[in-house]
């Protein structure tokens, strides 16, 4: 196991005993905070706090998570490497915006059929060159492939690593 700090924020359909969650923890010091998705602020909250408790190196977000972490990243409460997986943010009508000096990467499969692989175009520009990297795979919503193949716990690796 790798000593890295990972915080995970799942999606609507996800759980802290969903794939990506438990995946992570095999491999990671993770966290993967339980929320109730029919409350985004509460979210935020949640996971504002378990950011200031846990302390992770990386955060992850995955599709309505990947929101939260967007929420996260636009009030200040987290300045640290984020991965956005699938990100739903821009359909829930976050504002396009990226904090500048901090580390994102978005990942997101061109097979997606619920969330437009365009909205994670649209985020990536909104980003400084610098700081923002965007990673379409050949995959779907929950981006079975790049969990399958270990490309999840690589881009969480390289995120740290280049931080």
């Amino acid at each position: 196991m790798d000593g890295i700090r990972v915080q995970f924020i799942h999606g609507l359909e996800g759980s802290p005993q969903g794939h990506k969650a438990r995946l992570l923890a095999r491999h990671f010091t993770a966290l993967t905070p339980a929320m109730d998705t029919r409350d985004f602020d509460a979210c935020v909250r949640v996971q504002r706090e378990e950011l200031a408790r846990f302390g992770p190196r990386v955060l992850v977000g995955s599709s309505f998570g990947a929101g939260v972490a967007l929420a996260l990243l636009q009030d200040g409460s987290w300045s640290g490497p984020t991965l956005l997986l699938a990100q739903a943010a821009v359909r829930m009508g976050r504002p396009l915006e990226l904090p500048p000096g901090v580390p994102v990467w978005i990942v997101h499969g061109t097979r997606d059929d619920l969330i437009d692989v365009s909205d994670s175009r649209a985020l990536a520009d909104a980003g400084r060159p610098q700081d923002v990297r965007l990673i379409e795979v050949d995959d779907d919503h929950s981006l079975t492939a790049s969990v399958r193949n270990g490309a999840l716990l690589s881009w969480v690796r390289q995120l740290a690593d280049a931080s």
